[in-house]
């Protein structure tokens, strides 16, 4: 059965269409946070980038109207782990090298964890839970990329970047396949829309399946480079 979405969930209930572009969100700590997070990173030449796209997943619209589409939230979740969290990984002061192996693990499992419809539910009913959900979700995703941008082999980054792109894919295609909503905190609101819910489900895992790769294969095609800027430019016999 589709749940209501509870008042303290974290901009509020789902607006309507012709309402949406007006659901900015001026929550004054959330200002406040992306504020002094730019005054940290306001040197580093990924850092106000990176600011803005946390503004545009918490601030914009795109913050209510995630509250009621699926595929609106996929987008916010791909803001995070896809953009946000490389560019703030990038505006980091330099680390040694250290395995990818453990970041990989725990920044895929959280991402499916968070995915679960248990925890997704539960995460738009709990303001806390909500939070929880996006600080895991960043948090994880930044130690992933700041570990692969730390990688001296080119390979061993572009084969990182890759799993990475491909545990993306994979559930972007289980959610696209699904044979029925797995949401109940989408059961209602995308009727307003236009959209069925097992739609807007599958629009959901299509974003996540295919223009969600897309900073992935962004990543190995830097790490490519820089192998190859390594190497002097030989080729390898």
């Amino acid at each position: 059965m589709p749940i209501e979405i509870l008042p303290g969930s974290y901009c509020g209930a789902p607006p309507a269409p012709d309402l949406a572009l007006q659901s900015w969100n001026f929550d004054p700590p959330l200002l406040l946070g992306l504020m002094l997070l730019l005054v940290v990173l306001r040197h580093e030449r990924t850092g106000p980038v990176a600011v803005g796209v946390l503004a545009l997943a918490f601030v914009s619209p795109l913050c209510a109207i995630s509250v009621g589409l699926f595929s609106a939230r996929v987008v916010h979740h791909v803001l995070l782990v896809a953009v946000a969290a490389p560019l703030l990984a990038a505006a980091l002061p330099a680390r040694r090298p250290s395995g990818v192996a453990l970041p990989f693990l725990v920044s895929t499992a959280l991402l499916w964890a968070w995915h679960l419809p248990t925890a997704y539910d539960l995460a738009l009913r709990d303001m806390a839970v909500y939070w929880i959900m996006q600080a895991t979700l960043l948090g994880s995703a930044v130690w992933f990329w700041r570990s692969v941008l730390s990688t001296r082999a080119g390979i061993d980054a572009v084969l990182w970047s890759l799993a990475g792109l491909m545990q993306m894919g994979a559930l972007g295609a289980l959610l696209t396949f699904a044979p029925v909503p797995l949401y109940a905190a989408h059961g209602l609101a995308p009727l307003a829309w236009g959209l069925t819910p097992l739609a807007d489900q599958q629009l959901g895992g299509l974003i996540m399946w295919v223009p969600a790769m897309l900073p992935y294969a962004a990543m190995i095609a830097l790490s490519a480079r820089r192998g190859w800027r390594a190497s002097g430019g030989r080729s390898v016999a």
